[in-house]
């Protein structure tokens, strides 16, 4: 007995046709722009919901889907993600960089101010209690500030006078206490002082000390960062040349609160301590956010030092430092 084969008869190739296309298009909206699961779109269509999930897989491989993220120009979301992982961090949020534009470096600091104060109006809530630091990075946030949860308001740290400001810390601190409607706890004293005497005085002082007891109930804090440099630096601006050039000898690179570190994140000029009014490394840590704001190329360096402290699980900055961060 012979057996003739013929033609093998089965399922002929799958072809995608103008049913399916229009059908998987439907689909589409339903998922991405309606929010509908895929076993609601299971249940319209007729099918299983395996099968939506791969008419959607299909649909993106094949160009019919294309989905796309549109943020802001001036926001960098690449490196926005990168540092965020690199660094284990809650909140990072880079700015495009804008060097070499007319007003760079104000409108650089301003546009940091502005993310900045968008971040806080995004996170705070009314059981926090907030902790801003002096600096020109905090009076920019002040003053694109127009949205906060009620909450407590805390300065945390003295100001210098040395350097011309359009406004204070205190001011700023006060616009964000009036933006959230709640107590503002403002420091009105020189961030370093002559000798240790005069500090531990001054913080006796009863508003002083006010102030100073809620740095252990901070919830959230917003800290900047200096260089070693004139002009990146209070408490750089704030010394005589010989003791800037001792404690640079020391490896100084960086200021955060008054503290002075070394390019490894180390404190290194722990007698200073006893001189400034602000809040300690110590107080910092037991703080669940802290965020660093991060200022121009020129201060990568310190910025670097700084994430080593391990104080902060935040920052914001721009490009050019999240790039020196990333390499």
């Amino acid at each position: 007995m012979s057996t003739q084969h013929g033609p093998r008869v089965g399922r002929p190739p799958h072809h995608t046709g103008p049913e399916e296309l229009v059908q998987t298009a439907a689909m589409a909206r339903r998922f991405y722009l309606e929010g509908r699961s895929k076993t609601e779109i299971a249940q319209e269509f007729g099918i299983s919901r395996f099968k939506v999930a791969r008419m959607l897989e299909t649909a993106l491989h094949n160009g019919l889907i294309r989905l796309e993220v549109r943020l802001p120009a001036e926001l960098d979301a690449e490196r926005s993600d990168a540092l965020r992982t690199r660094y284990n961090l809650r909140h990072c949020v880079v700015l495009a960089s804008t060097e070499g534009e007319p007003g760079g470096a104000v409108l650089a600091t301003r546009r940091l101010g502005a993310v900045a104060a968008g971040l806080l109006t995004e996170i705070v809530t009314e059981a926090d209690v907030l902790g801003l630091v002096w600096g020109p990075e905090i009076e920019a946030l002040g003053r694109e500030l127009t949205v906060l949860a009620r909450c407590k308001v805390v300065q945390l740290c003295g100001v210098t006078p040395l350097r011309p400001v359009d406004s204070s810390a205190v001011e700023a601190v006060r616009r964000a206490a009036s933006i959230a409607r709640g107590p503002v706890y403002a420091i009105h004293a020189p961030l370093l002082l002559p000798d240790g005497a005069a500090a531990r005085m001054l913080r006796r002082q009863p508003g002083i000390t006010e102030a100073v007891n809620q740095f252990r109930h901070l919830t959230k804090a917003v800290v900047s960062v200096g260089a070693w440099g004139p002009g990146l630096s209070t408490i750089y601006d704030a010394l005589d040349d010989d003791a800037r050039e001792q404690y640079r000898s020391l490896g100084t690179c960086a200021e955060v609160v008054g503290q002075l570190l070394d390019a490894d994140g180390r404190p290194v000029a722990p007698e200073l301590t006893e001189r400034i009014i602000a809040i300690s490394f110590d107080e910092l840590r037991d703080v669940p956010d802290v965020i660093l704001l991060a200022d121009g190329e020129e201060r990568a360096a310190a910025t670097s030092a700084a994430l080593k402290t391990g104080l902060f699980n935040g920052i914001v900055t721009h490009t050019a430092v999240a790039e020196h961060l990333l390499r």
